[in-house]
């Protein structure tokens, strides 16, 4: 059974801690440094750690000799805590190896509601520590349930070891967006709940119009692109963010609406630059291309989507001085960010640089590769497009859906959810069989589901299956049925981008063996990343490879 993990404001309160040990020298400093007083019970007097003696000088620390002191908890339990809570205290912790003193202290708190933690006996404890990290605002903390404290800090050192080292500087960051965003828009809502709760349910992916704005869908447009710029942006980079970079992506409700201007016509006599479309598949480095790969590893300037996984981005090679740019397209201002990604890709061309816009799965799947590559060419420059993996094809075979089996399904449709400006596309009719794949569908599946079950035909029976974050580590399946896929969204909440696979192909390998309403799978331990991010690591330290033949030989060599 898992336990529920919390972060507890200890400010003012007294702790009490029976018992000296090792553990009492780690835990002691941590009761003083989240503002508790510390008030140690032993029998006689030890021979403290130099820190531990100087918070007894400062009177942090309280050290009570006392031989007896074991047949007084119930005196010092309610005794020596604040007044505002009729001076019971607020924690105990115990490190003692006497089994009947452990147990009477534990029953004492139990009956006064105190919280207790036992050194090395689970059953005695009521809560657990965690091996902790702090920087600044940001804290995190690893449990193993009692299981071993040596283990919990060798997990606390492998997530340490992956996290970017300003964390501090990004809690401040987000922190002082998400109050002004508050402040300036008055999003507090009448139900109690706030726009941002909406990153944790159904309506993170919500739609926002981007035309014909209400005041009210202007302040949606602000705190779901923070919402959205803390799920999507590279994590390193989150401390970069201002105010001021929703310069394109938010307009006052005073100001008018109006589309940019398109750059006019121009064909070059010459060729100044090199453009690559390339498709960096579903999530997995292990996904992508050779081609890709190269593609990125020549580019000066790469204008990636704002899904492209942080995995793939830090393939590009900082060391050569390669230039990234997300796209900010973000609730309500698609088509303002894919002219300002259009323009800075023109800019940079019209200079002479190679540049890679980097898709989300393949570049002509549902990714405007095709708008793309019209608009580059009638400026002079004709792109070369590299194909990727797209999710509506790795995500099912990933999830042990078979979308076409013999007597099961003969046919595969890939659909999108939403049409240009948001608009509901045309939905087809009910193949039985047919797999049927919806892209950037699942925020307005409430909408869309009704409408394929009246109007369509659809079975409400049919299995479906909603894969979010194909082929990356957080990988979810949820599996239900048609009927139930609505529900399914809004208990669940939302982990973008995700699709929806539908059809009798969803049961072939997997089969439902429980009445419950869906079923959700977690994880996916496809590919072999950390061998490619070697790869790219010997690249780096080299030079920019000038062929595919260079990344064969270097994984020859990484083989070895």
């Amino acid at each position: 059974m898992t336990h529920l993990l919390t972060s507890i404001i200890t400010t003012g309160e007294t702790h009490l801690l029976f018992g000296y040990s090792n553990v009492t020298n780690l835990r002691i400093p941590s009761i003083v440094d989240s503002g508790a007083r510390a008030v140690l019970f032993v029998e006689s007097q030890p021979h403290f750690l130099p820190a531990l003696q100087q918070l007894q000088q400062d009177g942090k620390l309280t050290v009570i000799v006392d031989p007896g002191f074991a047949g007084k908890i119930q005196e010092y339990l309610t005794s020596l805590g604040r007044s505002e809570v009729d001076h019971v205290v607020d924690r105990v912790f115990v490190s003692l190896s006497d089994l009947s003193v452990k147990q009477d202290i534990f029953n004492r708190c139990r009956r006064l509601r105190i919280p207790i933690n036992t050194t090395d006996s689970p059953e005695l404890c009521t809560f657990t520590m965690l091996s902790t990290y702090a920087s600044g605002d940001f804290q995190f903390g690893v449990t193993t349930n009692g299981k071993g404290c040596k283990l919990a800090l060798r997990i606390k050192r492998e997530i340490i070891n992956h996290l970017p080292n300003n964390m501090d500087e990004i809690c401040d960051t987000i922190g002082e967006l998400r109050k002004t965003i508050q402040e300036e828009d008055n999003l507090e809502l009448e139900s109690g709940e706030h726009e941002d709760d909406a990153v944790n349910t159904h309506k993170f992916n919500s739609f926002v119009p981007e035309f014909n704005q209400s005041k009210e869908d202007l302040k949606l447009q602000r705190t779901r692109w923070l919402s959205q710029i803390v799920e999507y942006y590279p994590l390193n980079k989150l401390n970069m963010i201002s105010i001021n970079d929703l310069s394109n992506a938010y307009k006052l409700h005073k100001q008018a609406q109006q589309e940019a201007p398109e750059p006019p016509l121009k064909k070059q006599s010459f060729k100044k630059g090199e453009l690559t479309l390339v498709g960096s598949g579903p999530g997995s480095v292990s996904l992508l291309t050779l081609g890709a790969l190269q593609a990125i590893h020549s580019a000066d300037l790469v204008l990636a989507d704002k899904l492209v996984p942080q995995q793939v981005l830090d393939l590009i090679p900082t060391t050569h001085g390669t230039k990234l740019f997300i796209a900010r397209k973000f609730p309500g201002n698609a088509e303002k960010a894919q002219q300002e990604l259009l323009s800075l890709g023109l800019e940079a061309l019209n200079k002479g640089q190679k540049v890679v816009r980097l898709k989300q799965g393949d570049p002509y799947i549902f990714g405007r590769g095709g708008e793309e590559f019209n608009y580059f060419e009638q400026r002079g420059f004709k792109p070369v497009v590299i194909p990727g993996i797209t999710s509506a094809l790795a995500a099912p075979v990933l999830s042990n859906i078979p979308m076409t089996h013999r007597d099961v399904a003969d046919q595969v449709l890939i659909c999108t959810g939403t049409g240009r400006r948001g608009a509901v596309p045309n939905l087809p009719e009910f193949v039985p069989s047919r797999t049927t794949v919806f892209l950037m569908a699942l925020h307005r599946v409430v909408e869309l589901i009704p409408m394929l079950v009246e109007k369509k035909n659809w079975d409400v029976d049919l299995p479906c299956a909603i894969i979010e974050r194909a082929s990356c580590p957080d990988q979810r399946v949820i599996r239900t049925t048609l009927g139930k896929i609505a529900e399914a969204v809004e208990s669940c909440g939302s982990r973008p981008p995700g699709l929806l696979v539908t059809g009798y192909a969803c049961e072939v390998i997997w089969k439902k063996q429980t009445n419950a309403a869906w079923v959700i799978e977690e994880g996916c331990e496809f590919g072999n990343d950390s061998e490619l991010q070697r790869i790219v690591e010997l690249v780096n330290q080299d030079c920019k490879p000038k062929s595919i033949e260079d990344w064969t030989e270097t994984r020859k060599q990484v083989t070895v």
